[in-house]
């Protein structure tokens, strides 16, 4: 859990056609290889190999409809998910590609700033991220995290989503910086 409450406020930088892309980390959530809300508890695959390869290695899977990043953490089987994320800075040209990248499906419309990365396959949109190109690879000079020094004032700790009855449910594993709660995933259920 230490490693996905770490990873608020940490940015993710993607070059995308010799932009960068940025996005601060608003929400998480951990899973573990014990219990049952997660990939790896249903065992080795060739599809979850990434899950039981060095922490750090990314882990991406397809997921409502779209790509999902998370990275292997705290020994095999182990990862956190990162759930939400909000543009960071301002820059024209990184703001016009990402909402490029992810506009509104129904009608093509823009998407609002502080929408363009809620959710885990809205921030791999607006990323450019794909499964196809890092699932099991590891960080390098165009994808990578980096502390820029944001610290979260108080951090929400929840149950996490889409977590189907009897498979940890309760679990209290979904992390959320409370500065940017409007943007996350969803609206942050009572516990």
């Amino acid at each position: 859990c230490e490693v996905a409450r770490d990873l608020l406020g940490k940015v993710i930088f993607r070059l995308y056609d010799s932009v960068w892309l940025k996005a601060q980390i608003i929400e998480t959530e951990s899973y573990y290889l014990h219990e049952k809300g997660s990939h790896a508890s249903l065992g080795y695959t060739e599809k979850r190999k990434a899950l039981f390869m060095p922490a750090g290695t990314i882990y991406m899977y397809y997921a409502r409809g779209g790509d999902s990043l998370n990275m292997s953490c705290h020994g095999e089987g182990n990862a956190v998910l990162i759930k939400s994320g909000y543009p960071y800075g301002n820059e024209e040209a990184m703001l016009r590609m990402m909402k490029h990248l992810n506009p509104y499906k129904s009608d093509g419309r823009e998407r609002e700033t502080e929408k363009l990365c809620s959710g885990q396959t809205l921030l791999c949109r607006s990323l450019g991220l794909k499964v196809p190109q890092y699932d099991a690879k590891t960080f390098d000079d165009s994808l990578f995290m980096a502390d820029m020094g944001y610290v979260p004032e108080k951090i929400i700790q929840t149950t996490r989503l889409g977590i189907p009855k009897g498979r940890d449910e309760h679990l209290l594993y979904r992390y959320i910086d409370e500065k940017y709660m409007n943007s996350c995933t969803k609206p942050v259920r009572n516990t």
